[in-house]
């Protein structure tokens, strides 16, 4: 069977074609893909080139982990059924492109225990899963037991940074202060406070988290720590992460990385998205159909405006 996919031809050139899908197995299902998010991280290091190489990278591509779509053919033992609204982190591949991560397609097949069922009330915001996951993981393990650990700063205001201030607060923690130094992102806070960096004079921080990925961050945010307090690191970081010693020495300074979410963090965003106590509005700030994914890649990495772009499949499959 063949599928429309976007497909990263070589880094830095982009095309939508179509690809035979791998044959399913009895554990596998077949989605036809409703929406699809397109990452300003991941998706963004593989159009450009700038991902460090792992096994199994290379070119062409089929990129994509934010899929919501309906199961459309369901396997024997893949516990799930025709029908079933479901996020989707990715694909098993296809014929003639390598599947990193194989979500922006028209269809795809992928293990029935992988995708997560979706409430019909989630709809397209259900692409907003993984970074809600990794927001998850930032906030290290049971958050809702203790919430004077939360963090007290997030460093960016884009969707990450909104869901991990969402997160704090529905973990009861106090409500956090944001850094932003783009004007256009300043916007769309409820319950905490966006502030340039320049506008925020507190120390003693207990915890910090930054998912901005700036060059230097760390001289920024150690001597706001306060002793023994932790930097959690959740962006990406192109270049060397250095820092002076000196202030870390006197605060005792602890630094964290939270690399990718867990199923655990996965499953955890996901009960919370599907009754409703996670929301998820107001982050989806630009659409396009499939067919309009070169501009929609383009708006998506370039625009400070655009918060999370998804592509809509549906005229597609």
């Amino acid at each position: 069977m063949e599928t429309l996919a976007v497909v990263f031809e070589e880094p830095g050139r982009l095309s939508l074609r179509l690809l035979d899908l791998v044959s399913m197995t009895p554990d596998d299902v077949r989605v036809a893909m409703r929406w699809s998010g397109i990452s300003t991280g991941t998706e963004k290091l593989l159009y450009t080139g700038h991902m460090p190489p792992f096994p199994g990278l290379g070119y062409p591509l089929v990129p994509g982990y934010e899929g919501v779509g309906e199961v459309v053919e369901a396997g024997a033992s893949s516990g799930r059924a025709v029908g079933d609204l479901v996020y989707v982190p990715g694909s098993r591949g296809f014929a003639g492109a390598r599947g990193l991560f194989g979500g922006q397609a028209a269809q795809v097949v992928a293990p029935g225990a992988k995708v997560i069922p979706l409430d019909a009330a989630v709809g397209e915001r259900g692409t907003l899963l993984a970074l809600a996951a990794t927001a998850h993981h930032m906030l290290g393990d049971a958050p809702a037991a203790h919430p004077e650990r939360l963090p007290g700063l997030i460093v960016g205001h884009g969707a990450l940074g909104r869901l991990l201030a969402r997160l704090v607060l529905l973990y009861g923690g106090a409500p956090p202060v944001v850094w932003e130094v783009n004007p256009v992102r300043q916007g769309g806070a409820d319950g905490y406070a966006v502030v340039h960096p320049d506008a925020d004079a507190t120390r003693g921080y207990r915890t910090i988290c930054d998912v901005s990925g700036a060059d230097g961050i760390l001289d920024a945010l150690i001597p706001r720590l306060a002793p023994g307090g932790e930097v959690v690191l959740g962006g990406f970081y192109a270049h060397p992460v250095r820092f002076d010693f000196p202030p870390a020495f006197l605060r005792e300074a602890r630094l964290r990385v939270a690399a990718q979410w867990h199923p655990a963090d996965l499953a955890a965003v996901a009960r919370l998205a599907n009754d409703g106590r996670l929301p998820l509005d107001g982050l989806i700030t630009h659409r396009a159909p499939a067919a309009r994914a070169p501009d929609a890649y383009a708006t998506a990495f370039g625009d400070p405006q655009c918060v999370k772009m998804i592509l809509d499949w549906r005229s597609a499959a």
